[in-house]
């Protein structure tokens, strides 16, 4: 029997099991927070199939809050990461794709028939196919320093947030039903072809890097009062907001062309493709 069950020895010669090194929370951090969102955002589909639209729409506004956070977390610990540049971007498809596209589908899509389950698929894949976009344009060469202000189409969170607007309106009254379904739709559809055009957006990535010392007080008192009147009246800040951001889209294409003629260059530079709110490991 002791011939059967030797005591187990290792072969000096065999290679050692690899022990995997430990990571440092500083690179985990960041992929929390993006993890946060991805809760938010399955949490918002969850509740908007059963018919709780105001707690799903706060979700995805929380969720492209913490897509903001997230790669700042990243730049200011050192944390970034390939995984956490993949993780993200699954992250963005689920949150400013997919979940707004199945809330609108559950709110007033469904009323069209198959056509509205159509341009729900459109807008989750438009937002797919920018993210490839995005990824794919990390290695592209430097833009000009003035075409880093502009985005190359709406961003996903800026998509999510504005295809969303229907929802707003109907928090505040205004009647959306299956009367206005085919309205919504192509609403909808404008946005999803939006954000995977070539139209430039503004980035304000580069505004306000230098304020007057004059400034300063008063963006404290209007940031104060901004807060205050997004947490008492949040879903007429949403409708503002949405409908302001579509408003500067004109304005945002002709200051593009003005300073692309103006460039030095005299080369027609395309704008970035950065999204709003970069990936944790493409800082």
């Amino acid at each position: 029997m002791s011939e059967i069950f030797q005591p187990f020895a290792p072969d000096p010669t065999e290679p050692r099991p690899r022990r995997f090194r430990p990571v440092p929370f500083r690179v985990i951090a960041p992929n929390l927070i993006t993890v946060l969102g991805i809760c938010l955002g399955l949490t918002a589909i969850r509740l908007g199939f059963e018919g709780r639209l105001q707690p799903a729409v706060v979700a995805i506004v929380a969720a492209a809050i913490l897509d903001g956070i997230d790669g700042r977390v990243a730049r200011l610990l050192k944390g970034t990461s390939r995984f956490g540049a993949e993780l993200d971007s699954l992250a963005d498809f689920l949150n400013f794709g997919a979940a707004p596209a199945l809330i609108l589908h559950s709110f007033v899509l469904h009323e069209v028939g198959a056509v509205g389950w159509v341009i729900a698929m459109i807008f989750a894949i438009a937002m797919a196919l920018r993210l490839a976009r995005f990824n794919a344009a990390l290695d592209t060469p430097d833009r000009p320093d003035w075409s880093r202000d502009f985005f190359t189409g709406i961003p996903a969170p800026a998509g999510a947030g504005t295809s969303l607007l229907p929802v707003y309106l109907h928090f505040l009254g205004v009647p959306v039903g299956p009367s206005t379904a085919p309205i919504v739709a192509a609403y909808v559809l404008a946005i999803a072809l939006l954000s995977i055009s070539t139209v430039p957006t503004f980035s304000g990535k580069t505004m306000g890097k230098r304020i007057p010392r004059d400034w300063v007080l008063p963006l404290f008192v209007v940031t104060v009062a901004v807060f205050g009147l997004a947490v008492s009246f949040p879903f007429e800040a949403m409708a503002f907001c949405a409908i302001l951001y579509l408003a500067t889209i004109p304005i945002g294409i002709r200051q593009y062309r003005r300073l692309r003629r103006a460039s030095p260059a005299s080369m027609p530079a395309r704008p970035t493709s950065l999204e709003s709110g970069p990936a944790p490991g493409a800082q």
